[in-house]
């Protein structure tokens, strides 16, 4: 069975960073009392996870408004920074996000990145013993599992959190679009020469 760190709620959820831009790590922080667990994720992550946790919330709204909020609340701004001391308990991997309309919740699951097994029939010189079996993968069993349960008030505040955070790194160059490091920035599309406005 894996260690399962359960909140039904937290008392505190975010997204946030530690580090300069263009080298920041990225992570999930639940906190209920002393209990605070982190979890590490790329940056690519939290922008997915956001846009997925506003359409999901966008799409419950249509079925019920009086629940989810169209905007986060301003009571629930949380532009604090995370709990200290920082203690990584794993790297996320796969993540799922659902409703329960029983609760009226948005169920987060964060499990960490698996390796993956593979399961092949093979001589004793370790060669395959029939090259057109099918190569069977098998995903092992995670050790954690990180389980936030939300209201989706809460939810809508997350996001405009991940959004800010997600903001606050390199500014990106207006005409290739790759961030721009405080050394300075080779632009592709400048492509050596000095742009110029059309005449």
């Amino acid at each position: 069975m894996p260690v399962m760190h359960a909140f039904d709620p937290p008392e505190r959820f975010v997204v946030g960073t530690v580090g300069e831009p263009g080298a920041r790590t990225f992570f999930l922080q639940a906190r209920e009392g002393a209990r605070v667990v982190s979890v590490a994720l790329e940056k690519q992550q939290v922008t997915v996870l956001a846009e997925r946790l506003d359409e999901l919330l966008d799409e419950v709204m249509k079925s019920a408004p009086a629940v989810v909020p169209a905007i986060a609340p301003y009571d629930l701004d949380d532009n604090g920074p995370l709990e200290q001391p920082i203690e990584e308990e794993f790297r996320a991997g796969t993540m799922t996000l659902a409703w329960d309309p029983d609760e009226d919740m948005v169920v987060l699951e964060v499990f960490p990145i698996s390796e993956v097994e593979v399961i092949a029939e093979v001589d004793e010189s370790g060669r395959l013993v029939d090259e057109e079996t099918e190569i069977e993968l098998e995903e092992a069993e995670p050790d954690e599992v990180l389980l936030v349960r939300i209201a989706p008030r809460n939810a809508r505040a997350f996001v405009k959190r991940a959004e800010a955070v997600l903001g606050a790194g390199r500014p990106n160059c207006p005409f290739c679009g790759s961030p721009i490091d405080p050394e300075g920035h080779l632009c592709v599309r400048a492509n050596g020469f000095k742009r110029r406005d059309p005449v």
